[in-house]
């Protein structure tokens, strides 16, 4: 060992200097006090200035880019202001919800899925999509074939959130497919199959909430508000549906900041 080269580092404790046998070698296991902390001194020096880590692009997200707002939600459009009476029966009904998912979910998993069904993998962002949403939302298609009038294809329609699908997605996957739906909404608009999978995806998680979740809920929240405001035909359908995401994320899930105030 080069002269000196134990100093590179402040010493904590004082540590003298150790007499060792000749045959000491510092590649075994101590078998001593001082020969564990010469190993010590033999390791801390050989430890590089620098270190670089290797990072594999392929794993990194696409959208790096974070959004961060503190604000609370838009106000509804003047007379489409939820009443806190409904905003009280729609926690209700959704707590109910939550209970008895939780107490059948094991027999809803073990139920077989139909043959067409097959889930993608958690990280699998565009599978869900398609999943979830379908390949006519999701390539944005607007007209219809007259061979679909015949049966729903669900490869095309999306999947619905049925009970045997949803029981057997663990928390992390709810999170996940949560995250990849919220991302999409972001960018598009809404839809009758976005809202029952939102509404699903809220039923499945599970509370304390945990931080990513926390955010991503504000997140959803936030975007109902401000799509509320822009909706520009006033559909009563659509947006009680954006009033019933803010009401359950706002209030049974505990963000009071960013609940309607009641008409």
């Amino acid at each position: 060992m080069e002269p000196g080269v134990e100093e590179l580092m402040p010493r904590l404790l004082p540590v003298g200097d150790c007499d060792l046998a000749e045959d000491f070698d510092p590649t075994v296991p101590p078998r001593t006090p001082q020969e564990y902390l010469k190993r010590v001194q033999i390791e801390a020096a050989r430890c590089p200035d620098v270190v670089v880590a290797q990072i594999d692009p392929k794993k990194l997200r696409k959208k790096q880019t974070v959004n961060i707002s503190i604000s609370g939600c838009q106000p509804a459009p003047e007379g489409y202001s939820p009443t806190l009476k409904w905003q009280q029966q729609q926690v209700a009904t959704f707590s109910a919800v939550r209970q008895s998912l939780n107490k059948r979910r094991n027999h809803w998993r073990s139920q077989h899925l139909d043959s067409n069904v097959t889930m993608p993998k958690s990280e699998d962002e565009e599978g869900w999509k398609k999943f979830c949403l379908g390949e006519r939302v999701y390539s944005e298609i607007n007209a219809l074939s007259d061979n679909e009038n015949l049966g729903i294809d669900y490869v095309k329609m999306g999947f619905p959130p049925l009970l045997s699908i949803v029981s057997r997605m663990n928390q992390a996957t709810v999170t996940s497919v949560l995250e990849y739906l919220i991302s999409w909404f972001g960018e598009k608009k809404f839809t009758p199959e976005l809202g029952r999978w939102l509404y699903a995806l809220l039923a499945c998680l599970e509370k304390p909430l945990l931080p990513e979740a926390h955010s991503l809920i504000r997140q959803l929240a936030r975007r109902c508000s401000e799509v509320r405001v822009l909706e520009e035909n006033k559909n009563e359908e659509q947006i009680s549906a954006l009033n019933l995401i803010i009401c359950l994320v706002s209030r049974y899930f505990d963000q009071r900041d960013l609940a309607d105030e009641p008409s």
